[in-house]
C-alpha cells in the first residue's frame, strides 16, 4: 500500500485484515527508519503517511476492543 489509507476504507476491513495491514505497516516503518539511518531514505513524507495509517489502525482496533468490552453482559 503507497497512498494514504482513508478512515472508511479501513473500517470495512475485519479485524484479522487489520492486524495484516498493521504488521505490514510496521515493517514499512522499520525498513523505513533503517533507510533513514543509512542516509538512503529519498522520500521523507512516507515516514509520517505510515506512521498516521498506524495510528488509524490501532484507532480502529481500540475501538472494537471497547465496543466489544461494552457488548458483554454483566460488564
Amino acid at each position: 500500500m503507497k497512498t494514504k489509507q482513508r478512515f472508511s476504507d479501513l473500517e470495512r476491513l475485519s479485524a484479522d485484515q487489520l492486524q495484516d495491514e498493521l504488521v505490514s505497516l510496521k515493517k514499512e516503518q522499520f525498513n523505513l527508519r533503517f533507510q533513514k539511518a543509512t542516509g538512503q531514505l529519498e522520500n521523507t513524507s512516507r515516514v509520517r503517511l505510515v506512521r498516521r495509517d498506524i495510528a488509524r489502525i490501532k484507532t480502529l482496533q481500540g475501538r472494537a476492543t471497547t465496543a466489544a468490552a461494552a457488548a458483554k453482559p454483566g460488564a
